[in-house]
């Protein structure tokens, strides 16, 4: 019988806490201020569709990690923050901005390494000599 590591393990708790691909990075928007529905998806890279935003949204506010605050008029206005646990994340957004464009850098400097080196030639059966 496996152990149930959630709620037990911080590393297994906080990956099925952040498993959505675009966790992160509306933590990252939300980190500074509220920010409308229509705004987040702005923000957000091309692929990101309504239905996904909505989606993860609604994850992030179950576990607990971002409020929503519904404004009842017309037209409907609905903004996103970061709740008081949520908000202690910041330092781990920190952490992952610094790591991220140290890693970055390294994905540059091992790309103007590859330049110099002419890339791998594929032989076709029929340029083998037998």
């Amino acid at each position: 019988m496996k152990k149930e590591l959630f709620g037990r393990c911080p590393y297994v708790t906080s990956q099925k806490i952040l498993n959505g691909k675009w966790a992160t990075y509306i933590m990252y928007l939300l980190q500074d201020e509220p920010v409308r529905f229509n705004e987040l998806l702005r923000r957000l890279p091309e692929e990101m569709t309504h239905a996904t935003l909505s989606r993860q949204l609604k994850i992030l506010e179950e576990e607990g990690l971002i409020l929503r605050k519904e404004y009842r008029q017309i037209p409907p206005k609905v903004e996103y923050c970061l709740s008081e646990i949520g908000g202690k994340f910041k330092p781990v957004l920190d952490a992952l901005e610094i790591w991220g464009m140290e890693y970055i850098g390294y994905l540059k400097a091992k790309n103007e390494q590859c330049d110099g080196i002419e890339a791998p030639v594929a032989i076709s059966d029929a340029s083998i000599v037998k």
